[in-house]
């Protein structure tokens, strides 16, 4: 990775961080989308890498009290759900997708994070 990518992948992960310890329903039910749209020419598997590495952040500031935050199954299960996205896309001969293509996917396919607004 280039020093640029990595810059972009740390503010990838901090807004993540913030989104999903906000307290603000609205905004962790937004956060995917609000990913792709400001984020469009980046590699949609950045996207999982920026959840999952900001979820894991997360579970090891909590410690002991992980089990009890809601917020790290939510990280987990977002993580998963952008893969198989992913995966979709990929294997409709868009490789390497894009944020963008994730943007268009959910468009005309599977509308779950444009729904969650």
């Amino acid at each position: 990775m280039n020093k640029e990518r990595d810059a972009t992948i740390d503010l990838m992960i901090e807004f993540v961080m913030e989104e999903l310890l906000s307290g603000n329903s609205q905004r962790k039910r937004a956060m995917v989308r609000r990913m792709a749209e400001r984020w469009p020419s980046e590699p949609a598997l950045a996207l999982v890498f920026a959840v999952t590495s900001a979820t894991s952040a997360i579970e090891d500031s909590l410690g002991d009290t992980t089990p009890q935050d809601p917020v790290i199954p939510l990280g987990y299960r977002l993580s998963a759900l952008i893969s198989a996205d992913v995966h979709a896309v990929q294997s409709m001969g868009q490789m390497p997708s894009m944020a963008e293509d994730l943007l268009h996917f959910w468009r005309r396919v599977d509308p779950l994070f444009l729904r969650l607004q």
